[in-house]
């Protein structure tokens, strides 16, 4: 099949993972043949994601394990962001991390120093903080010690919550209240709806007018408007048709049931 008009006009697409792409350990529907579409008519691709559990080359492994071939260039997630971030501030300074192995390993390789589990902990001078399936609440309570003592903070975003086939689950936005509440201090977040994501995703793809398609309208709807750029809404992840159609400033190119409609004609 070839690609819709909408698509056609585009010469770069940036995907969300979870709610666009797949849902849970499922693609979404026609989604491998989507991407296949994109590919074959030599769009530029890249895919981003505010989840932080995972490493670029495992989001890749999911990705082929679905039947769509990406690379580890062209993932860019909410890790790899705060890392690009994390390494344009002075290096060697100590971090404490809430987040998963890769949050640890992309922190460590921005040049920082990881003091989780050292007496000094509470003496970090940065907190990042991203959910991840085993956060416990002594983690809450160093990173707040942290902030308290005058910790700068990081996020991987603010989403409240993230779709899975059994309903949601708390995202990285309903563990960071709880350290900005208890600290009166807000957090840099690199998440979305923040730009940073999108920019790191512009810097890998060549010129050309580029397209945002996405499932969540306060993060990838309002962060590609952010980062400048125009997004399409799909159905299959946390946006209700009624929410899309009510959507103003920003408002979505378009809104589709699933990505194969959106991209295929």
């Amino acid at each position: 099949m070839s690609l819709s008009p909408l698509l056609s006009r585009y010469q770069n697409v940036i995907l969300d993972l979870d709610g666009t792409v797949w849902l849970g350990d499922s693609a979404t529907p026609g989604a491998p043949e989507a991407i296949a579409a994109i590919r074959a008519a030599g769009k530029g691709l890249m895919f981003i994601t505010n989840d932080g559990l995972k490493s670029p080359e495992e989001y890749v492994r999911k990705l082929w394990s679905l039947g769509c071939t990406a690379s580890p260039s062209e993932v860019v997630s909410v890790g790899a962001a705060l890392q690009y971030v994390l390494a344009g501030r002075p290096a060697g300074r100590g971090a404490y991390v809430i987040g998963s192995e890769a949050i640890f390993q992309h922190v460590a390789d921005s040049g920082h120093r990881i003091l989780n589990h050292s007496e000094d902990a509470h003496q970090a001078d940065v907190v990042v903080v991203v959910a991840h399936e085993d956060f416990a609440y002594p983690e809450l309570r160093t990173a707040i010690r942290a902030v308290a003592n005058g910790a700068e903070i990081y996020s991987g975003g603010r989403d409240r919550n993230y779709p899975t086939p059994s309903g949601i689950a708390p995202g990285t936005g309903s563990v960071l209240a709880a350290v900005e509440y208890a600290t009166q201090r807000t957090a840099y977040s690199v998440g979305k709806p923040n730009p940073q994501v999108f920019e790191v995703a512009l810097d890998r793809l060549g010129p050309g007018d580029t397209l945002v398609i996405g499932d969540n309208l306060a993060s990838d709807l309002a962060g590609a408007a952010a980062a400048g750029l125009d997004a399409a809404v799909v159905l299959t992840g946390s946006a209700t048709r009624a929410a899309a159609e009510a959507a103003e400033n920003p408002t979505p190119v378009a809104i589709a049931e699933d990505l194969a409609s959106l991209v295929m004609s």
